[in-house]
């Protein structure tokens, strides 16, 4: 969460709200947030951290892991038409990657501008496909499995 923080300028340049939500309270979220988030990130984790006590939310996105009572940390990519375009559900033990995030955000507002697919590693200025009779047999001539890395 503190590195999402420290790209929350990036995030929000990018037209994206920033949501973090939790089982835990209010109260330990702002305990959180002054004992440890803001030594981490200067003045503290800048976008809401959001109270799911009981997990409704979570069972909605599927995350709720009833039997401990919490949310499996998740990460979440909405559309403006409120639609999920990507979710990212992993172990507490392995941390997510920021930059990660904010790749597939720029490819999904890509194609949510122009229609083109973005291939696997896609980046900014790098090359797209159209989507089409005429791609079908013909990636290869557009996008070379080197361009994902």
């Amino acid at each position: 969460m503190s590195a999402v923080a420290v790209k929350y300028d990036e995030l929000k340049g990018m037209d994206a709200e920033v949501l973090s939500i939790s089982t835990d309270s209010r109260f330990s979220h702002k305990i959180w947030q002054e004992g440890e988030l803001s030594e981490l990130v200067e003045g503290g984790v800048p976008f809401p951290m959001l109270s799911d006590q009981g997990g409704r939310v979570g069972t909605i996105y599927g995350v709720y892991d009833e039997a401990a009572g919490v949310n499996i940390r998740g990460r979440f990519i909405i559309d403006p038409d409120g639609i999920i375009q990507a979710m990212e559900v992993l172990t507490p033990l392995v941390g997510r990657n920021v930059s990660e995030l904010l790749r597939q955000l720029k490819a999904f507002q890509h194609v949510r501008a122009t229609g083109e697919a973005t291939p696997s590693g896609w980046q900014p200025g790098k090359p797209t496909l159209k989507p089409g009779p005429d791609l079908v047999g013909r990636v290869w001539e557009v996008w070379k499995t080197d361009m994902a890395f």
